[in-house]
C-alpha cells in the first residue's frame, strides 16, 4: 500500500498543479502523512531547474504551517489523533519513554528530526504533547526545514540529475552526521 502511495504522490510530479501537491503533501508531512515531500520537490526541480528556489521555499512554507497542526494535534487531541499516529508508526512505546527527556532537550530533537529522514510528524506532535514553548518549536522548525529543504534545491539546481542518487540515498546521513557533529561541539563548548 505504501508503494502504491509513493507512486501515486510521484506522479505528481509534472502535473500543472503540482507546486499545489506539494505545499499538500508538505504539510501534511509534518502531522499525519507518512510520504516525505522529497519525492515530489526532486522531479519538480529536475524538471525546472530555475524553479528551485521557489519550489524549496513552498516546500518549507507548508511544512512549518504542517508542523503546527501537529504541534496542535500534540497539544489538544493526543489521545485521539496523536496516539494512533504514534501506534501506527510504532513508536508509541519510545514516546513515551523519551517524553521525560524532551524539554530538556530543548530545540534539539527538532532541529534533528527537521534535518534528517526521522519521521518529522513524530517531533511536531511531541512538541506540543510535552509543551515545548511555541516559539522555540517554530523558529527551529524554520532553521530545520529550511537547511533541508534549499540543500536539496542548491544541490539539484547545481548539479542536477547526476546527485540525485547521492540525494535519495545519502543526504539524510551526511544531515545525521552534521547533527552529531553540530551537538557535539556544543557539548564540548559547555563542559570545557
Amino acid at each position: 500500500m505504501l508503494r502504491r502511495l509513493y507512486d501515486w504522490v510521484m506522479g505528481f510530479a509534472g502535473h500543472p498543479n503540482a507546486l499545489w501537491v506539494l505545499a499538500i503533501v508538505s504539510f501534511a508531512e509534518s502531522s499525519v502523512f507518512p510520504i516525505p515531500p522529497d519525492v515530489l520537490m526532486i522531479p519538480m526541480i529536475l524538471a525546472r531547474p530555475s524553479r528551485a528556489w521557489l519550489i524549496a521555499g513552498v516546500c518549507l512554507v507548508a511544512s512549518v504551517l504542517g508542523g503546527l497542526l501537529g504541534y496542535a494535534i500534540g497539544a489538544f487531541a493526543f489521545e485521539e489523533i496523536g496516539r494512533p499516529i504514534f501506534e501506527a508508526l510504532g513508536k508509541i512505546e519510545r514516546i513515551e519513554q523519551f517524553n521525560e527527556q524532551f524539554n530538556d532537550l530543548s530545540f534539539w530533537p527538532v532541529l534533528i528530526a527537521g534535518l534528517t529522514p526521522f519521521p518529522y510528524k513524530v517531533i511536531t506532535i511531541m512538541s506540543g504533547w510535552t509543551g515545548l514553548p511555541l516559539g522555540t518549536f517554530i523558529v527551529t522548525s524554520i532553521i530545520a526545514r529550511g537547511l533541508r529543504f534549499f540543500i536539496v534545491a542548491a544541490l539539484l539546481w547545481k548539479f542536477g540529475a547526476p546527485i540525485k542518487d547521492f540525494i535519495e540515498k545519502r543526504l539524510g546521513l551526511m544531515f545525521i552526521l552534521f547533527c552529531l557533529l553540530l551537538g557535539g561541539g556544543f557539548y564540548v563548548l559547555k563542559f570545557l
